[in-house]
C-alpha cells in the first residue's frame, strides 16, 4: 500500500487554493459587472399613450376593444403575450362581434398583482367582465390562448353563469413545469441582468417570434419588435417570470378539468396544424379532457391569431353560431 507523499499533497492544496482564488475573483468580477449593467440600464421604462385601463376587484387591467355589436368575445393572452398579440384576430372578429382583449397581471401594462397563478388571473378576468357589464345576457365567449386557456377555463368555473362559452386556442391548460430550482438559483443581480440582456436583443425576439409563428406570419418590423419588447420591460414582469420559473405556467388541476367537463359551459378547441407545442393527439386529448367536440385545426404554428386570424375568426364565429 502506497501513500501520497507530503510534498504532493502540499502541491495539490496550493493548486486548489489558487483555483478557488481565481473562481472567487471571477464571481466577484461578474457580480460587479452585473451590478454595473443593472445600474446603467435602470432608467424609467416608457409606456404607450392612450392605454385603456379599468380598475375593478383590486386589479388595474389594461385592455383593447374592437367592434360595437354582436356576442361579446374576450381574448385572454398566454405567457409573454398581451392584448396587442390579438390585434389581427380582434379586428377580424370585430366586424360582427364586440371584442375585448386584456393584459394579464404581471405581463404588459396591467398593474402587477401577485401571485401570478391561474386562479388569481381568473379573478382578474372575472373582475374585468363585471366592470364592463359582460354578464347575464351579455355574458361573453372566452378565448384563451396557450396558457391563457387555463385562465379562461377557471374563470368559467369560478363565475358560473357569467361565461357563455370557452375556447382553448393553441392551449391545453396543463402544467408545464421547468426545473423549479432555476427560479431559486438565478438570483439578483444576475436575474435582472439576464432578463434585460435578453430583451435588449432584437435578433432574439425576432427568432422566438419566427419559431412560434412560422413562415406565414408577417416579419417583425422595428415597431413590431417594440410591441413585444416594451410590455415585458414593465414593472412586475421580472417578478412574474421568477414566479413562473418556480411554480410553472398557469394551469388547471385534474379535478378542475373534471369540473369543467361536467359543467354546462360549451367548449371548443382550436389549434394550429403545425403547432410545435401541441400535437394533433394532444389537441384531441384536450378536447376529451374538457368535454369538447373534436378539435378544429387551422393553418399555422403556435401563434395562430397572428398567422391565421381569418381562419381562427371563422372557427370562433361558427362555434358561436352553434350556441343559438
Amino acid at each position: 500500500m502506497t501513500t501520497e507523499s507530503p510534498p504532493r499533497r502540499v502541491r495539490l492544496r496550493r493548486i486548489a487554493r489558487r483555483v478557488g482564488i481565481v473562481l472567487a475573483g471571477l464571481v466577484a468580477a461578474v457580480t460587479a459587472a452585473s451590478f454595473g449593467y443593472n445600474l446603467a440600464t435602470n432608467g424609467p421604462v416608457s409606456r404607450p399613450s392612450g392605454l385603456l385601463m379599468v380598475r375593478a376587484g383590486g386589479f388595474d387591467t389594461r385592455y383593447r376593444t374592437w367592434g360595437t355589436s354582436g356576442t361579446p368575445i374576450v381574448l385572454v393572452p398566454g405567457a409573454f403575450e398581451t392584448a396587442d398579440t390579438f390585434a389581427a384576430l380582434g379586428a377580424a372578429l370585430g366586424t360582427n362581434h364586440r371584442v375585448f382583449a386584456i393584459d394579464l397581471t404581471g405581463t404588459g401594462y396591467s398593474a402587477p398583482s401577485p401571485p401570478f397563478n391561474a386562479d388569481h388571473m381568473a379573478e382578474q378576468l372575472l373582475a374585468f367582465l363585471a366592470a364592463e357589464g359582460l354578464t347575464g345576457a351579455d355574458a361573453p365567449v372566452l378565448v384563451g390562448h396557450s396558457s391563457g386557456a387555463a385562465v379562461a377555463g377557471l374563470a368559467a368555473l369560478r363565475g358560473p353563469g357569467t361565461v357563455k362559452a370557452v375556447v382553448f386556442l393553441d392551449g391545453d391548460g396543463l402544467p408545464l413545469n421547468g426545473p423549479p430550482l432555476l427560479g431559486w438559483l438565478v438570483i439578483n443581480p444576475y436575474r435582472t441582468t439576464i432578463l434585460r440582456l435578453a430583451l435588449s436583443s432584437s435578433w432574439l425576439i425576432k427568432q422566438l417570434y419566427s419559431s412560434q409563428c412560422g413562415p406565414s406570419c408577417p416579419p417583425l418590423s422595428p415597431a413590431g419588435v417594440e410591441t413585444w419588447r416594451l410590455p415585458l420591460q414593465q414593472p412586475g414582469f421580472q417578478q412574474a417570470i421568477t414566479y413562473t420559473l418556480r411554480h410553472g405556467i398557469p394551469s388547471m388541476t385534474g379535478a378542475e378539468f373534471s369540473q369543467l367537463k361536467a359543467s354546462g359551459v360549451p367548449k371548443r378547441v382550436i389549434v394550429g396544424i403545425n403547432d410545435p407545442q401541441m400535437s394533433a393527439s394532444d389537441a384531441a386529448a384536450t378536447a376529451v379532457r374538457i368535454g369538447a367536440p373534436r378539435p378544429i385545426f387551422v393553418p399555422g404554428r403556435h401563434l395562430t391569431m397572428i398567422s391565421s386570424p381569418g381562419q381562427v375568426a371563422a372557427a370562433v364565429r361558427a362555434f358561436i353560431a352553434s350556441l343559438r
